[in-house]
């Protein structure tokens, strides 16, 4: 008597399915949570210039006439690497001496 052990053509089926159908689910999910962490990452960003221009006007006694004396400063970004947007757009210094936070 042959007595194998395995799974059937119909149980392997309904397994592909039910992944199928949570990865339908799982995938929008995740790329929904890729944008909001950029989100989330461009107002950290915004933020963080906005405190480095505050700290300019502390030492300097004066508002920054552009976004670059702040941003190509090695006092205030050390790296002389400005954090960059990561939906890709420019950060606009305006007349109130701040970065104006991008509308999503």
């Amino acid at each position: 008597m042959r007595s194998e052990k395995g799974f059937t053509l119909v149980e392997l089926m309904i397994v592909v399915l039910i992944l199928g159908a949570l990865a339908a689910i799982a995938i929008p999910r995740i790329m929904g949570g890729a944008q909001t962490a950029r989100i989330n990452a461009c107002q950290t960003n915004v933020d963080l210039i906005n405190s480095q221009i505050e700290l300019y006007n502390a030492n300097e006694g004066a508002w920054p006439t552009a976004l670059t004396d702040v941003t190509t400063d090695p006092n205030y970004f050390p790296d002389a690497v400005p954090p960059s947007c990561p939906l890709g757009t420019a950060y606009n210094y305006n007349a109130n001496n701040r970065v104006d936070p991008h509308s999503h």
